[in-house]
């Protein structure tokens, strides 16, 4: 209990990283709890599995297309302020999918789902870049690695009480408990005072067009490697990792012949994985120039578990490497949030945040696409498939740690010259 006592100190201390906490749990959960009674609602009114996976496709291309505009927005206009309206405005679009009474009327699921992912794109940088402005640079690891736990948390639980609520209150009901979720997450945020570093008059003349402001997001982020280098960490690690995640599905299915239960299992070992290993990051490399590099090796060991993930038939030791591989991931993810909030200027962390999600989004997009194509056209079985994922992402991460860690350590030389000569 003793090592858990910074997070407790922090949450207890911090009254408006609290609020903003507390909202990100509750609209985390919001993400997840109506996401079954969704697929139900699909289910009922279609007989389609097409239509099934398209509305993952509708989530995740909403998501990705959505995600520039998205950090443009959250750079121009009061932070603080808009994800109270993306909650609002989500609980108003899951109310709206209550007109869904008929196959003739399941276009409108479909497109206020794409509404919602849009205000989640908008309301997710706009989270992760307020937290540096709630926080001392002292307690920023430590709100991360709550944020990130929590999510965790809210993972394993939300769609397993969201699939409980579905069959014993219904669709309509599940629909309408979550909106109300929202607006309690609206709530907490508005008791919140969030500070945030304003563009200049000259740069809201500049950038009025949301094109330009993209553009010069882009600019600054490509410009300045030191912040590129931890932008990508998500995408590369994701471009393996979303279709391993996808494959334990048809693990579940087709090796261990376990079905949901033993999907729930594999899927709660990713949840505390995740949660677990930002925290033990933090106690083992607590020097963050060695970060990029320890990102690389997260990578590399990510692989390797689902190497023996692939290699296994046995559910005990799927569960545990499936927890020690994403006890990686969980470290990579925490630690490249961290570099970004504190390497980016406030007025650009929007778009620098917005477009390392759509970098995530599709890595993982194209990671579950060319898995699902391998198994559709018998290319390859799964066990085998997972074990070439994995290897690849053992390759990567071995890559990364080559050259990525190179750059930076020349970065850290170079200013660490730049200080002993002022």
């Amino acid at each position: 209990m003793k090592s858990l006592q910074p997070y407790f100190q922090l949450i207890k201390d911090n009254r408006n990283y609290r609020l903003l906490w507390i909202s990100q749990a509750i609209s985390n959960f919001g993400d997840w709890f109506g996401l079954l009674a969704l697929y139900a609602l699909i289910a009922k009114y279609s007989d389609s599995e097409l239509l099934l996976g398209l509305i993952i496709v509708v989530k995740m291309l909403s998501l990705a297309f959505f995600s520039p505009f998205a950090g443009y927005l959250a750079d121009r206009f009061n932070r603080r302020k808009l994800m109270i309206f993306c909650d609002f405005a989500r609980a108003a679009s899951l109310l709206g999918i209550l007109l869904v009474r008929s196959p003739e009327t399941l276009w409108i699921a479909f497109a206020l789902t794409s509404v919602q992912m849009m205000l989640s794109a908008l309301f997710e940088p706009a989270k992760t870049s307020s937290i540096p402005n709630v926080t001392t640079p002292a307690q920023l690891v430590d709100a991360n690695v709550i944020s990130t736990a929590t999510w965790s948390i809210i993972f394993t639980s939300g769609m397993a009480i969201g699939g409980f609520a579905t069959e014993w209150l219904g669709t309509d009901l599940v629909f309408i408990l979550d909106a109300i979720s929202y607006i309690i997450s609206a709530w907490f945020l508005y008791r919140a005072v969030i500070p945030q570093t304003e563009q200049t008059a000259e740069e809201k003349l500049r950038t009025r067009n949301p094109l330009v402001g993209i553009k010069e997001g882009a600019q600054y982020l490509f410009s300045n490697k030191h912040i590129l280098r931890p932008s990508i960490a998500k995408g590369t690690s994701t471009m393996f990792l979303g279709g391993l995640v996808y494959l334990l599905i048809i693990v579940s299915e087709d090796v261990l012949k376990m079905g949901s239960i033993g999907l729930g299992l594999l899927y709660a070992a990713r949840g505390i994985g995740t949660g677990v290993g930002p925290v033990i990051g933090r106690r083992l490399f607590k020097d963050q120039k060695d970060w990029v590099m320890v990102m690389g090796f997260s990578i590399l060991i990510t692989g390797l578990m689902y190497m023996v993930v692939g290699w296994s038939t046995n559910i005990l030791l799927m569960i545990f490497f499936v927890f020690l591989a994403h006890s990686a991931s969980g470290a990579n993810w925490v630690m490249s949030t961290i570099l970004l909030q504190k390497r980016t200027t406030d007025t650009f962390r929007g778009r620098i945040f917005s477009t390392e999600w759509l970098l995530f989004t599709i890595a993982n997009s194209l990671s579950v696409m060319v898995a699902a194509a391998c198994l559709e056209l018998d290319l390859i079985s799964v066990k085998p498939l997972i074990m070439i994922y994995g290897g690849v992402m053992l390759i990567a991460g071995s890559v990364w740690a080559i050259s990525v860690t190179k750059q930076e350590k020349a970065y850290q030389n170079m200013s660490s010259q730049k200080l002993v000569n002022k």
